[in-house]
């Protein structure tokens, strides 16, 4: 039939019994499938994790202005890592690096919610924010 149609005779589920096949033009299938992949890709919302370094002797002004880019980022629908870095003798004052996240914390509450944190990797102390 589909020789006499000038059309193709396509598999479409072989593992089903009895498979199903239709008769079709297989490059109009292929090419609506393609299409169809390209539609789903394109409405696709992909998020980034933009991050903000500090350390724990980060001065007031400098971390004004980190606050100001975080800002920024959670508005153009990023997530937000903050990572304080300690080096050297600074991991014993891990003190200095909570109370700095928590002024982070503070100053994003009015954009952005913490989502996980504060958490401890190895030198670091990470925490992540989503725009609410």
């Amino acid at each position: 039939m589909a020789e006499n149609l000038g059309l193709d005779l396509v598999e479409i589920a072989p593992d089903a019994k009895p498979p199903v096949c239709k008769i079709l033009d297989f490059g109009k299938y292929r090419y609506e499938i393609t299409k169809k992949e390209k539609d789903q890709r394109k409405r696709q919302h992909v998020i980034h994790v933009k991050e903000i370094r500090l350390r724990p002797k980060t001065e007031e002004h400098d971390l004004a202005h980190k606050i100001k880019h975080a800002k920024r980022f959670l508005e153009e629908g990023n997530r937000l890592k903050a990572t304080v870095l300690f080096r050297g003798r600074e991991l014993v004052y891990k003190k200095f690096g909570y109370d700095l996240i928590n002024r982070v914390v503070q100053q994003l509450s009015d954009v952005a919610k913490v989502e996980k944190g504060p958490i401890e990797e190895g030198r670091n102390l990470v925490i992540f924010f989503v725009k609410k």
